[in-house]
């Protein structure tokens, strides 16, 4: 079998069925229901951190900049990162549903649909994740398959996020989880094994040139399962490939093994209890202001992403130039009397100008009227009042 198809959102490939393979069972006696991924994905605390990683990053402005002697010089921002999915989709819904398919898969996808004169993408057109095959060799991505097209990876955009060495896609946050928290000899061993051809997931295995009856499919089953029970090689022609099917499941059955609480899920999706309304049982932490909590959230939580995000988006520019996501602008919002505190500041240390104060309250520089009278109300504000000894 030269070519491997994998999954997107897979947990691990160790020829067990679920996460309660590897995970000692937890489950109540007569409980049959297990959580499916969409039942998983409806739960409110999930969402709520999705929609929050989500939100922060796609309305953070993105900035281009050259570097020109070791300085930031700042250069017009080109069509692909304005309007990226053509005239109908935007950067922010661009950045938005990009965002929630990293968080939801560890991996999203888009087709490069037109290029620019440096050969450089200038429309991304989106996939669902969910729908895409990773075809790989030998360690590598070959190809992506969505539906019945495959695609050459030259022609694939491809983000992704939580990795693991050796394999060339990312994962879920929940099969990251799961990778790091199982105790099983054979999780632990994950990264090592994926390409060894140790064994695989729950699969899809296919002939893509017979038409199988039932006696010799069920005897292809057993030769393959008995090869991937055992860590043996599984010989076939040029006409079979399998597909990852498990992994989705894995995931789910991860999440009620483990009995994931509220909290839990927080800490999976990388998002603080209280920003989505989830009480913490080991305590609290008082902030000072609005801006100190937002802060620890960007520092902490969504500033690795952030940086990954940029590095990505700066292969859309030629080189020297690169992008950066004004999270300022978004997460570090203050209080008016903060806001003035810290401009009274900047400008007293001459580290601003008033413009560029200003420009940040959206406001224009002052007028040459303006200036007459603010120097004239200053003027009269430092004369004595009559009859009032200093």
């Amino acid at each position: 079998m030269d070519d491997d198809e994998v999954e997107v959102s897979l947990l691990f490939r160790s020829g067990f069925k679920s996460a309660e393979d590897l995970i000692p069972s937890r489950r109540r006696a007569g409980r049959s229901h297990s959580v499916s991924t969409e039942e998983a994905m409806k739960n409110s605390v999930a969402w709520a951190c999705l929609r929050l990683r989500a939100d922060m990053i796609s309305t953070s402005p993105v900035d281009c900049y050259r570097n020109l002697n070791g300085r930031a010089m700042s250069v017009p921002t080109p069509p692909v990162l304005v309007n990226p999915g053509g005239a109908t989709v935007d950067i922010v819904e661009w950045l938005y549903s990009t965002q929630i398919d990293l968080d939801r898969f560890g991996n999203t996808f888009g087709v490069i649909s037109a290029r620019d004169g440096l050969r450089l993408p200038s429309r991304i057109d989106l996939l669902p994740a969910e729908s895409v095959t990773v075809l790989t060799s030998g360690g590598n991505i070959t190809g992506f398959r969505s539906g019945s097209t495959v695609y050459d990876p030259s022609d694939i955009w491809h983000e992704k996020q939580f990795t693991t060495a050796g394999v060339p896609v990312g994962l879920s946050p929940f099969a990251a989880a799961a990778l790091t928290l199982s105790t099983s000899k054979s999780a632990q061993e994950f990264a090592a094994d994926w390409f060894s051809g140790s064994g695989v997931p729950a699969s899809h295995l296919k002939n893509t040139t017979q038409i199988l009856d039932a006696t010799k499919a069920t005897e292809v089953k057993d030769r393959f399962e008995s090869s991937v029970a055992s860590g043996d090689v599984f010989v076939t022609g040029a006409d079979w490939e399998y597909q990852v099917l498990g992994a989705k499941a894995s995931e789910s059955s991860y999440i009620e093994a483990q009995h994931v609480t509220a909290a839990d899920m927080c800490r999976f999706l990388g998002v603080p209890c209280d920003m989505v309304d989830v009480n913490e049982q080991t305590g609290s932490v008082t902030y000072a202001n609005i801006t100190q909590r937002n802060l620890q959230l960007l520092i902490l939580n969504l500033g690795p992403a952030v940086t990954r995000r940029q590095n990505a988006l700066s292969r859309l520019l030629a080189n020297p130039r690169y992008v950066k996501l004004n999270t300022d602008a978004v997460m570090l919002r203050m209080d008016p009397t903060s806001r003035a505190e810290l401009n009274a500041k900047l400008l007293a240390s001459k580290q601003r100008t008033s413009s560029e104060v200003r420009e940040k309250d959206d406001l224009p520089p002052f007028t040459p009227e303006q200036v007459a009278e603010i120097n004239a109300f200053a003027a009269k504000a430092t004369q004595p009042i009559p009859g009032v000894f200093a």
